[in-house]
């Protein structure tokens, strides 16, 4: 197991600071990046396939980026964290990726206890603060975003609600199937808002599990994919989706009708990670891509691909309608602790939540 990783607020400000200044379509895809790009180029050779946890345009946008950079041909598989973590584990004998894009890093270090990440101490990391990297190189992180709510305004309105600024204010009664998460089986945003609950709640999983009964019983729907709750906010299906920050900006930079705001008691949030497969068949090739991920270079394309993340590289340039760290009451994340609590939260979740009745 690698070190215990406590990430918190304050290091977080004091390392978003100083850069110049954070999940998901709706269901698997995979693609290949474009022919074009020469074919020499210094990404390692040969071909390469990623399992990538972003949005699916970005996937599409990087994989095309650095392809074009290297000649090397590049194809991915659009897949949620969970949903990435469980097929890389299917496929533990007979990896069929080489790098793993995208996702929390506590997804990422379940992986390492999986026995999936090759670690690698990429030469590139140095332009990442130690705060968002484990020491051992199990992952990197290259990408942040912070546990919000995104709603829509005229369907507050309609309801008569304000916009919520508390955990608390989901579970009134005027959000009574107007409420939308992804599952944390399958969402490292839904995993990200369940291990929110549980640091909220002292790391007490019965004070934890009583506030998510009463909240099932205003969810419509536990979605498969992370900002799947945004755009049903966004099309009037419910009142408020608990996404990423960075999906809802999205979102509302595409014309939908909506608002994001913070819990006033603290939210969670994630360091998108980037790890190696281990077993992968083109391992030179893998990490040099890994290099290029890291880069200030590859984390500035983030805006064109209309991508919101805080990019975490320290010279790398943040668009100005990103949300950064600084603005949002945070809870200390500790990766390990999440990472080692995945299995069995997520088992409760589906057992006591997602398949209960609702009232």
């Amino acid at each position: 197991m690698s070190a215990r990783k406590i990430i918190s607020p304050l290091a977080a400000l004091a390392v978003i600071a100083g850069m110049g200044l954070t999940a998901c379509s709706s269901g698997t895809q995979s693609g290949s990046a474009s022919q074009s790009g020469s074919a020499e180029g210094s990404g390692g050779g040969g071909s390469l396939t990623l399992a990538c946890s972003n949005q699916e345009d970005w996937c599409q946008f990087m994989a095309n980026a650095y392809q074009e950079a290297t000649g090397v041909k590049t194809n991915y598989v659009r897949l949620s964290g969970g949903e990435a973590l469980a097929r890389l584990q299917s496929a533990k004998d007979n990896p069929e990726f080489d790098v793993w894009y995208g996702a929390g890093a506590d997804q990422h270090e379940a992986g390492n206890e999986a026995g999936v990440i090759e670690p690698y101490v990429s030469p590139a990391a140095d332009e990442t603060p130690d705060a968002y990297k484990d020491p051992n190189g199990v992952w990197v992180g290259i990408y942040g975003g912070m546990v919000g709510f995104c709603s829509n305004t005229d369907k507050l309105a309609d309801l008569g609600l304000s916009t919520p600024e508390s955990w608390d204010d989901l579970l009134k009664p005027e959000y009574k199937q107007e409420v939308a998460v992804s599952h944390p089986g399958t969402s490292s945003t839904a995993y990200t808002f369940l291990w929110t609950q549980y640091v909220l709640n002292g790391e007490d999983q019965a004070k934890t599990f009583d506030y998510l009964k009463q909240l099932n019983n205003n969810v419509l729907q536990y979605a498969k994919t992370g900002a799947a709750p945004g755009q049903m906010a966004g099309r009037s299906e419910i009142a408020t989706g608990i996404i990423f920050s960075q999906d809802c900006v999205k979102y509302q930079k595409e014309g939908m009708p909506l608002e994001l705001s913070f819990p006033k008691e603290g939210t969670g949030y994630e360091i998108g990670a980037i790890s190696l497969v281990k077993g992968s068949k083109n391992m030179e090739g893998a990490k040099a891509f890994m290099d290029w991920a890291l880069s200030a270079e590859a984390q500035n394309l983030y805006p064109e691909a209309n991508s919101y993340q805080i990019p975490i590289n320290s010279t790398a340039t943040a668009d100005p309608a990103v949300l950064t760290f600084d603005k949002v009451k945070l809870i200390d994340m500790d990766m390990t602790a999440a990472g080692d609590m995945k299995k069995e939260l997520v088992d409760a979740f589906t057992n006591e939540i997602a398949t209960a009745p609702k009232e």
